[in-house]
């Protein structure tokens, strides 16, 4: 298995400022008005936005117990805290390696398989499948609903509409293809063997990968099992969707009080507000969550936030700097606290196997 533990390297530090650089760019371009920005921030309610920064846990709780529901059913155990924990140090990786799609979720494998050994890392990837086709079953359902709470009041953007039509389209696309190598055991098995074949061409017999070629099989055999048995559980994969869903309304209620955080006077009425956070959230997320070697998930989502909040009415002052106190609570508070928590499971990690190192030679 290999090490989910981070290396800090040039890149790690490079890549945010050249994110940040980029975004104020993007401002100077657009003429915004930085200072008029900052007076806003100072001037925001401040009990309003601890709330929203109270709903950062919140999220990340509530998605921790739809993937802990899932996990449990597959008769792996799981505490509630090290759920809890897990996530925020998957939600770290995310953020700091450049594959963020996936970079958490290795993470988590790694965690559970160190702690239980790799006999159930079939079932934790099992989980963590379903848990992702779940999670892009929302983030469509988000999509379609925001376009028809927008439809309802005016005409949509040609950009957002067909931006989000892409999206919608794209999503599917990758939910049939993941759901079908679910369901095709065969498949999954030629996809090993092609790719252990590449890798044995690649070192020109040097490597025998036999061995390693049967602990895989017995991870997808496990895997398919697994999703065999979600499919014969409905009413389980319902609640962690259930829960899936409130997690992800916890995370769209932040940019919401953070609107109401700065007094945005929104002339029109709240339901086109949370239509337009509806749209801009899910696109968002799926720009963020495609792994083009960003490390720090900076500077790019950051403008597309913000330029779909332009582009579907709200001024560009006012859309600057809610997408700089949102991302301050949805990527910073969120860094902070799940590396603090990843140095204290990896310093008891440590600790552990001295324990038992010293506890072997006595």
């Amino acid at each position: 298995m290999v090490s989910a533990k981070p290396k800090v390297t040039w890149k790690t530090v490079i890549m945010p400022l050249i994110g940040i650089a980029a975004f104020l760019v993007y401002l100077y371009l657009f003429q915004v008005d930085i200072p008029e920005i900052i007076v806003t921030i100072q001037s925001a309610d401040a009990l309003l936005y601890f709330l929203a920064a109270l709903l950062v846990f919140v999220d990340v709780f509530l998605y921790a117990m739809a993937w802990r529901c899932l996990l449990t059913f597959l008769s792996v155990k799981l505490s509630v805290l090290k759920a809890y924990l897990y996530v925020w140090y998957g939600t770290f990786i995310d953020i700091i390696i450049p594959a963020e799609s996936i970079s958490g979720e290795i993470s988590r494998v790694y965690l559970i398989t160190r702690e239980h050994g790799n006999g159930v890392s079939g079932k934790v990837i099992a989980s963590l499948v379903a848990h992702r086709l779940i999670s892009m079953s929302i983030g469509v359902a988000t999509v379609i609903v925001g376009l028809a709470m927008l439809l309802t009041e005016v005409s949509v953007n040609s950009l957002v509409f067909n931006l989000s039509l892409f999206l919608i389209g794209a999503t599917l696309f990758f939910l049939v293809l993941i759901l079908m190598l679910c369901v095709r055991e065969k498949w999954t098995l030629r996809i090993i063997d092609y790719v252990l074949g590449i890798v044995e061409r690649i070192s020109r017999g040097r490597w025998k990968l036999t061995k390693i070629r049967n602990e895989v099989v017995k991870v997808a055999e496990m895997f398919h099992t697994s999703m065999k048995e979600f499919g014969r559980a409905p009413k389980i994969v319902a609640f962690s969707a259930f829960v899936s869903s409130l997690s992800w309304l916890s995370y769209l209620v932040i940019s919401y009080i953070v609107f109401l955080a700065i007094k945005f006077p929104y002339p029109q009425s709240h339901f086109r507000l949370w239509s337009i956070i509806f749209v801009t959230q899910a696109i968002v997320s799926a720009v963020k969550s495609i792994p083009i070697g960003i490390p720090f998930e900076v500077g790019l989502p950051e403008i597309t936030m913000t330029t779909l909040y332009v582009v579907l009415g709200i001024p560009i002052g006012v859309s600057a700097t809610v997408t700089i106190l949102t991302r301050i609570l949805t990527v910073w508070l969120r860094f902070f606290v799940g590396f603090a928590i990843q140095q204290w499971i990896e310093i008891k990690a440590v600790k552990a196997s001295l324990n038992k190192g010293l506890t072997e030679k006595a």
